[in-house]
């Protein structure tokens, strides 16, 4: 793929993601520096939309990534923005105010939900216990891509068993499911973004993310890091233990 194709990907994933609406070619010339015409982008989103990385949706004029194609965008993420500052505040200081490890488990899986505006899952330490959050996001953030799948991937969500396996085999490095990637078969119109947390390179649980394949995933996994990484803090103070 040439270099401007696959920023016209980007651009039509990051436009996607904020809007909700098929895009076009003049939207992508005006509000992205390509320094090409219109009608260039459009020759360019003709020949993403052959390779299956874009698709029409409707009668529309717009097109709207496909599952392959936020896998590319995904893979070729050039870099991660880190949290801000305050962010990065924002999070230890919600997470500090606990009282306990069983409070803390629960505030993790409650900041990452706010955060990201997603369902957040998060497994306990060297055990089978998974705690949920922010199941009500998926209705409110729902597009076509979830119409008429809510429930089930609600249903299978409610499973710990589910939920488990969601999580399984994760390690330091953050791993991005994407729809038909999905194993759960009821999960396949969402996306999964996880990691594994622990101390001194040792994984002893779990956290992620699950949402609609239209999502920051950029964001999304600079939050799970973030999280994953002050959970790993905490669990290596001698002062928490």
């Amino acid at each position: 793929m040439q270099e401007r194709q696959l920023e016209i990907l980007r651009a039509i994933v990051d436009e996607y993601v904020a809007t909700q609406e098929p895009v076009g070619s003049k939207a992508i010339a005006e509000r992205h520096s390509l320094g090409v015409s219109p009608a260039t982008i459009r020759n360019d989103m003709a020949l993403l939309e052959d390779a299956g990385l874009i698709t029409q949706p409707h009668t529309s004029a717009g097109r709207i990534p496909t599952h392959t194609g936020y896998r590319v965008f995904v893979d070729k993420l050039a870099a991660v923005k880190p949290l801000s500052t305050a962010e990065r505040r924002a999070i230890e200081t919600f997470l500090a105010s606990s009282n306990n490890r069983d409070e803390l488990f629960i505030r993790t899986a409650k900041i990452l939900a706010q955060l990201t505006q997603q369902v957040a899952v998060f497994q306990y330490p060297d055990e089978n216990k998974v705690v949920l959050a922010g199941t009500a996001n998926l209705a409110k953030g729902s597009s076509h891509e979830l119409a008429g799948t809510i429930f089930p991937v609600l249903e299978a969500l409610e499973e710990q068993v589910v939920l488990l396996r969601l999580l399984a085999n994760a390690n330091t490095q953050v791993r991005v499911l994407i729809g038909e990637e999905q194993t759960e078969s009821s999960l396949k119109t969402t996306s999964l973004v996880s990691v594994g947390y622990g101390v001194d390179g040792h994984t002893t649980g779990a956290l992620g993310v699950i949402g609609p394949t239209r999502m920051n995933y950029a964001g999304t996994i600079a939050t799970v890091n973030a999280v994953a990484r002050y959970i790993g803090e905490f669990l290596g103070d001698p002062a928490n233990g």
